[in-house]
């Protein structure tokens, strides 16, 4: 969970190739409703967005992932206490993958903090 003030900042980060590159990846190509991310010199995966709702949340769906139904999403909430915008992250993983997922999604929402100031 990420906690930020601004949420015209937070959805730019989660929700556009520049914000991701920011991130996420080191380089994000978007071409209507696939994005292509891409890390290091060789590796490159595709997604398609299946939803999207402004100031709410962005879902996707690796196009190499066999499983239609499987996507992970990054979706914004408003904390009616602190007033504060948080970033909830929804990732399917196979049972014995799910510690590594949740160690890569903390470290990437680290990197979110440090590159966004939250």
């Amino acid at each position: 969970m990420l906690n930020a003030t601004s949420k015209t900042i937070l959805w730019t980060a989660i929700s556009t190739p520049s914000g991701l590159e920011s991130w996420f990846a080191d380089k994000v190509v978007s071409d209507n409703k696939h994005m292509t991310f891409c890390w290091g010199k060789t590796e490159k995966r595709e997604a398609e967005i299946m939803g999207v709702r402004a100031f709410a949340f962005i879902r996707f769906h690796w196009l190499d992932d066999d499983t239609a139904h499987e996507y992970f999403e990054l979706r914004m909430t408003n904390s009616e206490l602190t007033n504060d915008f948080v970033l909830e992250v929804t990732d399917f993983a196979n049972e014995e993958d799910v510690d590594d997922a949740c160690g890569l999604w903390d470290s990437q929402i680290e990197t979110l903090r440090r590159t966004c100031g939250f």
